[in-house]
């Protein structure tokens, strides 16, 4: 998952764009980036390894003026964490340029670029994105939405894409609408943003979702909707509601909290945990789900595990090292709440079992009589194609043990998860048009070819995923 927002018809579209993407930095902490294009047409851009916070000085804003500017947050999917992998992508091509920031992942993006470099191109980065932009530099539709979809044609995968060419910019939603992309207004200026916390930040007013498939231009002629990608079967990824997007947006026309108060009443009705005490959440991505399980099971709701908020989203460390490194200072108990308690323990959910783990012997520690560990998404056993961390299945704990195992591994008296249906259920227009090939092992789409070879792009010359 990446996060990506973009402003035009603002003085400050690039100071916007920063505003924004502090609240997309969830999305991505590998890496941010923002082009911004001048009055007279220019194109500068700035990019750097880490987070918002760390990558743009005041001097490099500063040159970064006019009135378009697009940025990106990076997670990478695979491959390596690199500058030259870091969004948005700024190329010049025939006196002209194109500037792209993607989420998603393409499913096909091996065999693309192997035609494009059969056809000669050069590529400057092992990320999925530049196929992208290569394939917008050869194409020859007469405006600029028109060479966007020409590009698009044949592309197979995730896609939410902003773009600037010249000084138009395009937004393209792919037609299955894995990732989440609105349309808001300030004033007289066009923001889009990834999720609307981003909008709110700036205080833009949320206008409409871009619609799966769609494809809008927005330039000094005004906004232009095109539908031009081949129809497809709504495939929402149902992990945006129950971990990536923060409970404040709405993503997929419903409201985060609200979907994940109701899964945690779900979780409650299926995996009731009797006797129990304290409910408390792994926070922050649980919060809203632990709350849904106290009000449904009437157990208090507890502040019981402190998260240290300078360290970032374990999930979406780019390494295994990273990831162990960062629990042992992310949490703390709170003794006295835990002390002599036997306590329910609420997560999203569970994908390599590090933070988990963990934070079981923490709570151990602090003297909890019994840990009783809920968790408000089914199990993960599959690796998704689409834009989430999970490539191979041998990393899915859930998909290599047992239930009984999973309890005496990660230490807990009891373990239960949300079932598939449930956590359907609870999704904010029904349990229909969503993607849960992760959870299910079903996809909806031919999954790659070859995934080891699109996972491993950084060293094997092919291009890899930035989602």
């Amino acid at each position: 998952m990446c996060g990506i927002f973009g402003v035009y018809g603002h003085k400050d579209a690039a100071a916007l764009t920063q505003l924004g993407l502090y609240s997309l930095q969830h999305r991505g902490q590998e890496s941010a980036g923002i082009v911004a294009v001048d009055d007279i047409g220019h194109a500068r851009v700035s990019r750097a390894m880490g987070l918002v916070s760390e990558g743009f000085a005041d001097d490099e804003m500063a040159v970064l003026q006019g009135p378009i500017a697009i940025g990106h947050t990076r997670y990478s999917t695979a491959g390596s964490s690199a500058i030259e992998n870091a969004q948005p992508v700024l190329a010049r091509v025939r006196r002209s340029h194109i500037a792209l920031a993607h989420n998603g992942n393409l499913t096909n993006a091996v065999e693309l670029r192997r035609a494009l470099e059969d056809d000669g191109a050069i590529f400057s980065s092992t990320m999925d994105s530049e196929v992208i932009v290569h394939r917008i530099a050869r194409a020859t539709g007469d405006t600029p939405e028109a060479k966007v979809a020409e590009a698009l044609q044949g592309v197979e995968g995730a896609y939410c894409l902003l773009v600037v060419l010249d000084e138009t910019v395009i937004v393209a939603r792919d037609p299955h609408g894995w990732r989440p992309l609105v349309m808001g207004r300030l004033a007289d200026s066009i923001v889009f943003a990834s999720e609307t916390c981003a909008l709110d930040i700036v205080g833009a007013v949320v206008e409409r979702e871009i619609q799966p498939g769609e494809i809008v231009a927005v330039d000094s002629h005004g906004i232009r909707s095109l539908r031009a990608l081949e129809s497809a079967p709504l495939n929402r990824c149902v992990f945006e509601h129950v971990y990536f997007a923060r409970p404040d947006s709405k993503v997929f026309g419903g409201s985060v909290d609200r979907s994940r108060r109701a899964l945690g009443r779900q979780l409650a009705r299926e995996c009731p945990a009797i006797g129990a005490e304290v409910v408390f959440a792994v926070p922050d991505s649980s919060n809203s789900a632990a709350l849904g399980f106290a009000e449904e099971s009437g157990i208090p709701y507890e502040l019981a595990l402190i998260r240290n908020h300078y360290v970032g989203r374990t999930f979406i460390q780019p390494t295994q090292s990273g990831r162990n490194a960062k629990v042992k200072v992310k949490y703390n108990p709170v003794r006295e709440i835990i002390e002599g308690k036997k306590v329910v323990m609420v997560d999203d959910s569970i994908v390599r079992g590090t933070t988990t783990r963990g934070l079981v012997s923490l709570v151990r520690a602090a003297g909890a009589k019994e840990v009783h560990m809920r968790v408000s998404s089914a199990p993960i056993i599959s690796p998704c194609y689409y834009g989430i961390d999970t490539p191979r299945r041998e990393e899915l704990i859930a998909a290599q043990m047992t239930h009984e195992e999973l309890v005496r591994h990660l230490g807990v008296d009891s373990l239960g998860y949300l079932s598939i249906d449930g956590m359907l259920s609870a999704m904010p227009e029904g349990p229909s048009g969503y993607c849960h090939a992760c959870f299910s092992g079903r996809y909806p789409t031919a999954t790659p070819a070859d995934p080891e070879l699109l996972r491993a792009g950084s060293a094997a010359g092919v291009p890899v995923g930035v989602a």
